[in-house]
């Protein structure tokens, strides 16, 4: 008998409604924007990829009473990549689009794969290089400028908000090759903004974040009940 509600929550009373929720018997939870600092804070004890994160968007009331928290971006964002689209990441070049959130929650998982270079390029430079000095012990990570960047890339990932509001980031049209893929964390029924302009220049494929959030709540799930569903379903959209 699983029950799974929304509850929207004001950022200044997330503690008081966490602590509502696990007191009248919740067991775990999704946390999304702005929320997911906050659920950091709320966690007793978090995982590796939520403490490279710094942030957590599942929380899960373990049987010792304590609040565990974790970070599926990263490997929904992985499984996507990797299984639902069969694109090999290990050995190479990746740039990342944005320096926020959603670049420092995929950060971790990406140099876990092994990949030749990372560029994390944001439109304010000096946010890209805090995020790369955080990750310069797991690879060859740099950040720098949209301006600064020269591809092409085997793989351009768009983590910015960008294209819920119709834009692309200004970036040269020589980051993408014939044998790139693009990824926009932004998904919606029609193309993104960002993947229309990439289609433009002629890549080998893409796609939106539509699997990493199915992947990224598949993961969660597993957290809550130890059984990972099938999402094949799910990935397909009408």
């Amino acid at each position: 008998n699983l029950r799974y509600e929304l509850i929207d929550v004001e950022p200044h009373d997330f503690e008081a409604r966490l602590r509502v929720f696990l007191d009248a018997g919740g067991l775990g939870a999704n946390v999304t924007l702005p929320h997911k600092l906050a659920a950091f804070d709320a966690a007793d004890h978090v995982s590796s990829d939520a403490y490279r994160a710094g942030a957590v968007n599942t929380l899960a009331l373990l049987e010792d009473g304590s609040l565990f928290g974790d970070n599926t971006d990263g490997a929904g964002l992985i499984r996507d990549l990797t299984v639902n689209h069969g694109l090999k990441i290990e050995g190479r070049r990746i740039l990342l689009i944005g320096a926020g959130g959603a670049a420092r929650g995929a950060m971790g998982s990406l140099m876990d794969e092994g990949p030749a270079e990372l560029v994390v390029a944001n439109r304010h430079p000096g946010k890209a290089m805090l995020l790369a000095q955080l990750f310069a012990e797991t690879g060859n990570v740099h950040g720098m400028s949209l301006a600064s960047v020269h591809g092409p890339f085997d793989l351009v990932i768009n983590a910015t908000s960008a294209s819920l509001h119709g834009e692309v980031p200004a970036l040269s049209p020589d980051i993408l090759g014939a044998e790139s893929f693009a990824y926009d964390m932004v998904y919606a029924d029609a193309p993104t903004a960002f993947l229309e302009w990439a289609r433009k220049q002629c890549i080998a494929g893409s796609a939106d974040g539509w699997g990493m959030m199915v992947e990224q709540a598949a993961e969660s799930f597993f957290i809550w009940r130890g059984v990972r569903p099938d999402t094949t379903a799910l990935l397909k959209r009408n």
